[in-house]
């Protein structure tokens, strides 16, 4: 796809370092984000208020975007994800733009991700049933101009959903 894309280098190499307390905090936080600080402190060897610093420091730098509790799709009524392949008409900034704007809109859309290969965006949608998905498809994603081509995927059966990142890598 040979649209404008707004990337930096911050998003291909960390501009930070981290040590062995913050890979400790991020993967603590990426287990359990409801730990007090106190806890948090006590499993990763620090005392509280250093913990917290380094807590607030990973938060104001971005490295930390915020918190939120993993819900069981299929307690809440929403038991069918789709993976939906899109290809846009015109690989121009314009139409990219246009279909970026309109899937943010959509909170059926979970992920969306601009990626390579056949497809030029790849999204997440989280929906009750095949019902909900087809007025989906029909009546909101097939209006979203610029489209071309749509190819929906359906999970079977989810075997792994929202793992904690690795952090092995980080310096």
């Amino acid at each position: 796809m040979s649209c404008h894309l707004t990337s930096n280098f911050k998003q291909i190499m960390p501009e930070h370092s981290f040590d062995g307390f913050d890979r400790k905090i991020l993967d603590a936080l990426q287990t359990d984000a409801r730990l007090s600080n106190v806890e948090l402190a006590e499993r990763i060897g620090l005392s509280p208020s250093p913990c917290l610093r380094r807590v607030k420091l990973l938060e104001e730098r971005g490295v930390i975007e915020g918190y939120q509790a993993r819900l069981d799709r299929d307690a809440i009524g929403l038991g069918l994800t789709v993976f939906v392949d899109v290809k846009v008409e015109r690989h121009s900034e314009s139409s990219a733009e246009t279909f970026k704007a309109a899937v943010l809109s959509l909170p059926e859309v979970i992920s969306a991700h601009l990626v390579s290969g056949a497809a030029d965006f790849l999204l997440q949608v989280v929906v009750p049933d095949l019902k909900a998905y087809e007025r989906f498809l029909t009546q909101v994603l097939l209006k979203i101009p610029g489209i071309s081509d749509i190819r929906s995927n359906f999970a079977i059966q989810t075997l792994k959903q929202q793992g904690a990142l690795p952090l092995g890598h980080l310096r």
